[in-house]
């Protein structure tokens, strides 16, 4: 029994935990000056979206069916 209020006080906290407003600095603060060569000030969703050299997407399938790879002259065994 108490393991089961104790699991249900934590989801109970995780859930709080999530933010779906929108982010704002700290009142007294503000956001980091623009950078260099850019005229307007990002927001605070920009600055905290993700470069795509983060998360670059794959362009092209490597492998559309099943089939034999060719061979490999770099894939040698560890020294």
């Amino acid at each position: 029994m108490k393991r089961q209020i104790a699991a249900a006080a934590m989801l109970i906290l995780l859930s709080a935990c999530g933010q779906t407003a929108d982010l704002k600095p700290e009142t007294g603060r503000a956001l980091p000056a623009a950078p260099y060569g850019r005229a307007d000030q990002p927001t605070a969703e920009e600055l905290v979206a993700p470069v795509p050299q983060a998360a670059p997407e794959r362009s092209v399938e490597l492998l559309t069916r099943s089939q034999e790879r060719p061979n490999d002259p770099f894939d040698l065994p560890p020294e």
